[in-house]
């Protein structure tokens, strides 16, 4: 199970320094095409302003689009005993708790870092999950704070974001170009499929990070409970009823702990989560070294 966690967090690494390459790629490619420096930079400091901005207000963002409540103890004393005996075990600050009223079994976790968190279920997780699966998805879900996971969520995120209008602005530049430039036609035809392409590369790498920090995560709840047929079980039970959330909202679903969205085409080819069926079997397989 540790190594599992290692291999995970080395992936992981490898993906986010790719992402960043990609914004300076970004950077040089609009120097290139219209030799300044002086735009390369300014488009640079821009991205990075928008995505600086995406990371610190990502959290409340995430909670409002998806219409979650927070709640106080005596609103909901089971699921906050949980988050509060879970939080205890794993020596960390409790997370702000929030409900989203929504009959698709499902969760998600948000932040920047542990004192800066927040976890979410909805009402339909809470009414068919037993205590040990609830256990099980929460022990998730604090896995993600734990390990870091929501802030690489949300730099993943801001880092998207920051590409999508760099994009934009590659392509807005080259469509609205003076004539008259003496830019190189190749270099233009690079630039137009760089600001086609590279948006749809960097949400395929945000979901490839979300689905390595999913097993992670995963493994992290089985440690925590020392019980992985809870949360094994719980996956089953969302397997059966299906975990898409009536709010869509493609920016948010690499945060849940199953995909929110209706399956289709397009869906399943920028997948965010793994498939549940493999989660199921790793954790069954790990139930036997825990």
């Amino acid at each position: 199970m540790y190594s599992e966690i290692a291999s995970n967090k080395r992936k992981t690494i490898f993906i986010l320094i790719g992402f960043v390459i990609f914004v300076g790629l970004l950077g040089y490619l609009i120097g290139l095409m219209y030799d300044s420096p002086s735009l390369a930079i300014a488009g640079l400091v821009f991205g990075v302003s928008y995505a600086l901005i995406t990371y610190f207000s990502g959290m409340k963002m995430s909670l409002s689009v998806n219409g979650a409540k927070e709640i106080q103890k005596s609103d909901n004393p089971r699921l906050w005993r949980v988050v509060e005996n879970l939080s205890i075990t794993e020596g960390m600050p409790m997370p702000r708790v929030f409900i989203m009223d929504d009959p698709a079994p499902n969760a998600f976790a948000t932040g920047r870092d542990p004192y800066h968190a927040a976890v979410c279920t909805t009402t339909g997780l809470l009414s068919i999950m037993n205590d040990a699966e609830l256990e099980g998805v929460m022990a998730h879900e604090l896995g993600h704070v734990k390990n870091y996971d929501v802030r690489v969520s949300m730099i993943a995120f801001a880092l998207s974001a920051a590409i999508a209008i760099l994009a934009d602005f590659i392509l807005r530049m080259t469509l609205f170009r003076d004539r008259d430039s003496n830019t190189s036609p190749v270099v233009l035809l690079i630039g137009v499929a760089a600001a086609i392409v590279t948006p749809l590369i960097a949400v395929m790498i945000r979901m490839s990070i979300s689905r390595k920090r999913e097993y992670l995560a995963d493994a992290t709840g089985a440690m925590t409970t020392r019980y992985p047929e809870g949360l094994a079980n719980a996956l089953e039970k969302i397997s059966s009823h299906g975990s898409a959330t009536r709010k869509q909202n493609t920016s948010t679903a690499h945060l849940f702990f199953a995909n929110p969205l209706k399956k289709s085409a397009i869906s399943s080819m920028f997948a965010s989560h793994p498939p549940i069926d493999d989660r199921i079997a790793r954790l069954r397989e790990m139930n036997t070294h825990v």
